[in-house]
């Protein structure tokens, strides 16, 4: 049996990769359940009655208004002073409602809309399998290391490099695989809802490639997840290593300097944190603000703005990627195996 093969068949006897597959397909299909049970089809039955519920509310505004200035203007006959603070000038009557303050379609039931809602629910997707991938990945490696697996298979196949990258390559292979398979069914479910329970919209052959770029740069990051959470395993020979890396990470670029670079007033904080590079990498571009830059006493002003692109981010995971991934090998050439 080749090596390939056979890393791939231990792969998937692990149970950390059964259960947390098991959990994310879980945690998947509750989103498309959700949606489902709460989107409706608006028709001309829900618009009629939307019509009703807004001049009914429409009429009762109406009516607390004037019982409102009526009271006002009573109070202002018995000498009261100070109305305006409470009721506004006039008693408030440059106030009264008007209808159109009560459309219809903010009465509406909830209405999935496939089109406009496809693409985030992409993201979500990409972000969910992304975070299974570091787990499977970093456990994969991590346990051959801590169980003295790896040492027992370098003694079957002696050439170091080409066993680590075959085991990455299984890694990212099943973690492609796994992304297409729950893509298809995800992309699927929501066209589902969208036919049967709301509204698919115009999709033009633009919009498919719009959703197909956005589903590329999820399944890129998440492969990239699975190739990180591998290789720190690697450096650190154990799981433990790539989860702590991993949540200690978050917890400080998050968190920690978050806090840090605002206190200190640094100009764009949030360009120095993962976030906003996996937010820019999924939506093609994120645009910072600085309001420390608008002197609002001195009327309106438009804040100073960042845009963060796809390429930016291209850049920051290239570089972790090259640092990891080449820790990894470097530390398997050269560390004693036992």
């Amino acid at each position: 049996m080749s090596l390939a093969k056979a890393e791939l068949r231990r792969l998937f006897k692990r149970r950390v990769t059964r259960v947390f597959l098991a959990l994310v397909l879980l945690g998947l299909a509750l989103i498309p359940l959700v949606f489902t049970l709460t989107s409706q089809k608006t028709g001309p039955e829900q618009l009629r009655a939307a019509e009703v519920k807004a001049q009914a509310d429409f009429e009762m505004a109406v009516r607390e208004h004037q019982r409102v200035v009526a009271e006002c203007e009573a109070l202002k006959a018995g000498g009261a002073t100070d109305l305006d603070m409470r009721y506004g000038p006039n008693c408030g009557k440059d106030y009264a409602p008007t209808r159109e303050m009560f459309s219809a379609e903010n009465y509406l039931p909830f209405e999935f809309t496939f089109r406009d809602e496809f693409g985030p629910s992409v993201m979500v997707f990409s972000a969910a399998v992304a975070l299974v991938a570091f787990v499977i990945g970093a456990s994969f490696v991590g346990a051959e290391w801590h169980s003295g697996g790896m040492m027992n298979l370098l003694l079957w196949r002696p050439r170091r490099i080409p066993v680590l990258l075959t085991k990455l390559g299984v890694v990212l292979a099943t973690m492609f695989g796994v992304t297409v398979v729950l893509g298809a069914l995800w992309t699927v479910a929501f066209w589902l809802i969208g036919r049967y329970d709301g509204v698919l919209g115009k999709l033009t052959a633009g919009v498919w490639q719009s959703f197909a770029l956005t589903g590329a740069r999820g399944a890129t990051l998440v492969l990239l997840a699975a190739a990180i959470g591998f290789g720190l395993a690697s450096l650190g020979r154990h799981t433990a290593m790539a989860l702590g890396v991993g949540i200690g990470g978050i917890v400080v670029s998050e968190i920690g300097l978050r806090i840090a670079l605002q206190i200190v007033e640094v100009p764009f904080a949030d360009r120095y944190v993962v976030s906003t590079y996996v937010t820019a990498w999924l939506n093609k571009e994120f645009t910072l603000y600085d309001y420390r830059s608008c002197a609002f006493s001195m009327g309106q002003c438009n804040p100073a703005e960042l845009t963060v692109t796809w390429q930016h981010s291209a850049i920051v995971f290239g570089v972790a990627l090259a640092l990891v991934l080449g820790g990894a090998i470097w530390s398997m050439r050269r560390r004693d195996i036992a």
